[in-house]
């Protein structure tokens, strides 16, 4: 099926968006109460926001009873779902959040493209290779800085896996799509990923919920980061290639550095300041081409 201009225009800004509500997820977490476990944290984010989207496609009537799910994809979509938040939680404790941040978020490009070319045969265009590479550098500018790095190998793994494990439900979810709504395959594949995550919430202290603040945190991050922020991701998915898909989400971090600054009262060096433009630079190259698209209808 041919993509018509101003859904694959709208595809770049749905993706922008999604991934600057994720990047309010730090910031989010710092107001969280004392207590507050990441992998807690990561469980009720897909709990909450897997409820909401299973509601919006049920009230929206999304899905149908003649539809066949693809048990397979769907499976495989659902467990690295799952397996990112296990993976970027576990990386983000053993080397900083700077360090697994910037490994997980800026493998995912590199990831998502050879497994876009790989399994959907989407083609890597120069513009991608341009705008990969000057987000990569960001982001490695971006960890760099400020206090010294904890290189642990296990957790530069976990971090890897991290961005195997978008690269891989993006490329999955995209599958799904063909033959799915929006609203249905992220409400399915957010609830399973809730599910297999479950059991987690007996393994450390959950009472930080019961507090004012921290179910103020957690409805932030079900709702906010989770169910809208995917909401937008689905849609933008439908219309941008994988590769295109990863790079784009390096808004992510982009986003949460400039709240760590505004919200929370951060020093930037002039080194941040650098790896921030060469993100917003890689994100500008990738958007150029739905632009010029749009003026030549």
């Amino acid at each position: 099926m041919k993509l018509n201009t101003d859904s694959n225009s709208s595809g770049f800004f749905y993706i922008i968006f999604a991934a600057i509500l994720w990047g309010t997820t730090g910031t989010a977490q710092e107001f969280a109460p004392a207590g507050a476990n990441p992998m807690t944290v990561g469980t009720i984010r897909l709990t909450i926001g897997g409820f909401v989207l299973m509601a919006l496609a049920v009230y929206r009537k999304q899905f149908s009873p003649r539809e066949r799910w693809s048990i397979s994809t769907t499976a495989i979509s659902a467990f690295f779902v799952a397996s990112y938040q296990l993976c970027f939680f576990a990386a983000v404790a053993k080397t900083g959040v700077a360090v697994g941040t910037m490994v997980a978020i800026g493998s995912s490009p590199i990831a998502a493209g050879i497994l876009g070319f790989l399994i959907r045969k989407e083609t890597l265009s120069r513009k991608w290779y341009l705008a990969t590479f000057c987000a990569i550098l960001g982001c490695t500018l971006l960890s760099v800085s400020g206090s010294q790095l904890n290189l642990d190998l296990i957790g530069i793994a976990l971090a890897l896996g991290a961005g195997f494990s978008y690269a891989m439900y993006t490329v999955c979810i995209k599958g799904l799509l063909e033959t799915h709504l929006p609203d249905a395959v992220m409400a399915v594949v957010f609830s399973c990923a809730a599910i297999l995550l479950l059991p987690t919430l007996f393994l450390s202290d959950s009472s930080w919920l019961l507090q004012p603040r921290g179910f103020a945190v957690a409805l932030h991050l079900g709702i906010i980061t989770a169910a809208l922020s995917y909401w937008l991701f689905a849609r933008g998915l439908k219309t941008v290639s994988v590769g295109n898909v990863a790079t784009l989400s390096l808004a992510e971090p982009l986003t949460a550095t400039v709240l760590g600054v505004f919200v929370l009262g951060e020093y930037l060096s002039s080194q941040e300041l650098v790896g921030i433009l060469l993100i917003f630079t890689g994100i500008v190259v990738l958007s150029i081409p739905s632009f010029k698209q749009k003026r030549a209808v």
